[in-house]
């Protein structure tokens, strides 16, 4: 049996210090905050990590800071949406990348900003027992469709397009399992985890775990100056972690990463699952 650590995480697409944390004494540069990613990494020990807002400069920090403390991670680049892996434990035998068209026909706007907006793909066997498994990382659309109309329907698109190439990787090595993780920029209730879940075939793991779910937001809301972990429930969270075709009971854990000095990192919790298959 495999026992896998899963982990999504948006790193917050910021490189430079920002004024207002200037004024306040800090740093929140992505060479200051990737350490305190790697340092994240190097506690959680995630064998793997799907990261979405993780822009060039602030892969080459983890990659450096990782390779400093000796952590054993090696990156599929994915634009802003990078997969994190532990080479001690899985091979990569399969990648692709998908990335989410600008325009979509019918809605007014561009719904991909700075082409941040994608897929990335990887299938891993694990070295302990040769389980073969597809793991996806995806960034959705951010926008309301009030503040921007069809920004709901764009979402549900943007999965459904991940969802059946990922479904592709299925077929193409023997049906199996499968996880997409992300932040899709939707709650629970909302018209793309409904597609998912409903439709597509996905389970939520905070759905299925079988010992501990965590059942907050795991948002804090940092940008222009630290955040404060927000009190809202498990279905307004923006961060999700999906799994198909999972044999019954194979996620144990569902679980948000809010540790008090994580606002000065990012203003998403990072959502782990651990899973036995």
């Amino acid at each position: 049996m495999s026992n896998i650590r899963l982990m999504s995480q948006n790193q917050w697409n910021c490189t430079g210090n920002l004024p207002a944390w200037e004024e306040l004494g800090l740093d929140c540069s992505a060479a200051v905050r990737m350490k305190g990613h790697a340092k994240i990494l190097g506690e959680l020990l995630p064998d793997i990590l799907g990261g979405q807002e993780v822009n060039m400069h602030m892969q080459y920090y983890l990659k450096l800071y990782c390779m400093e403390m000796g952590l054993p991670y090696t990156m599929i680049w994915g634009n802003m949406t990078p997969i994190v892996y532990r080479a001690d434990k899985l091979e990569l035998i399969d990648a692709d990348y998908l990335l989410y068209p600008e325009q979509v026909e019918g809605y007014e706007g561009s719904f991909n900003d700075v082409k941040s907006k994608s897929c990335n793909i990887g299938v891993f066997r694990t070295k302990e027992d040769g389980k073969v498994f597809v793991f996806a990382t995806t960034h959705l659309w951010w926008m309301s469709s009030k503040a921007q109309p069809g920004s709901s329907e764009v979402r549900r698109l943007q999965l459904a397009m991940a969802s059946d190439r990922i479904a592709e990787y299925q077929k193409k090595y023997g049906g199996c399992p499968a996880v997409l993780v992300g932040d899709l920029n939707a709650g629970y209730h909302a018209q793309a985890l409904r597609y998912a879940i409903d439709e597509a075939g996905w389970q939520h793991a905070h759905d299925v775990a079988v010992e501990y779910r965590h059942e907050g937001k795991g948002f804090n809301g940092c940008g222009g100056h630290p955040g404060v972990w927000q009190d809202e429930p498990f279905e307004k969270a923006l961060d999700h972690i999906l799994v198909r075709d999972m044999p019954e009971g194979a996620v144990r854990r569902f679980d948000r990463y809010c540790a008090e000095d994580y606002v000065y990192l990012s203003d998403h919790a990072p959502v782990i699952a651990d899973i036995a298959f």
